[in-house]
């Protein structure tokens, strides 16, 4: 495994950021490693989110830090000039994961049907981003997915929580969880960063962790 894998797997949620003002990003790595967390994925929705990526790859070694919400290639050479240490992609396309895997940089780009999973495996991917998960069809559809593809492993993210966490992690087909309700914008914006650590823990104590 890879950093950015053993990060993930260790940690069992990837948390989905979206971090308003760079100035809350290394706050935030901090509660989250505090949690228990050791990776987070940054996503490109707001204009801060490259300045945060900078801001916690020099002032947070502990954090693996990656981004999400990644639509091209573009996206994926300035997050990784920024810091980023891993690509998520919401969909799978071809030439972002390619680019990724030439230049050694972890990639998990969203794949939900059978065509999109065997595209991904075909260059090499064993694990996938499951997203929206409660809109196609949850853990079930994992399940039934898996079945035929014993080799490959899912992040789902969408509808997991720390109640039903647990159901997901105990699954065989489950690589990790990703989620931002363990850190949700409102809390980032209002610095409430204990109350993120603390949702972190209760979250990895849900999972067994």
């Amino acid at each position: 495994m890879s950093k950015v894998t053993e990060s993930m797997k260790e940690s069992i949620i990837v948390p989905v950021v979206v971090i308003e003002d760079a100035k809350d990003a290394v706050s935030t790595a901090k509660a989250l490693l505090s949690g228990g967390i050791s990776v987070m994925e940054i996503t490109l929705r707001t204009a801060a989110a490259l300045d945060s990526i900078r801001n916690v790859a020099a002032q947070c070694p502990d954090m693996t830090v990656g981004v999400g919400t990644v639509l091209d290639v573009e996206q994926a050479k300035q997050a990784v000039e920024a810091g980023a240490k891993f690509i998520v992609s919401p969909g799978f396309d071809e030439e972002t994961v390619k680019w990724c895997l030439e230049k050694g940089i972890d990639v998990t780009p969203g794949c939900v049907t059978p065509t999109e999973i065997m595209a991904a495996r075909k260059l090499g991917l064993r694990v996938v981003k499951f997203f929206p998960a409660n809109v196609y069809g949850g853990l079930k559809a994992i399940t039934n997915l898996a079945a035929p593809f014993t080799d490959m492993q899912f992040i789902p993210t969408g509808g997991v929580n720390t109640e039903n966490i647990a159901e997901f992690v105990a699954n065989p087909a489950i690589f990790a969880v990703g989620g931002s309700w363990v850190c949700k914008k409102a809390d980032i914006s209002e610095g409430n960063f204990d109350k993120i650590a603390e949702l972190c823990r209760e979250a990895r104590k849900a999972a067994g962790k």
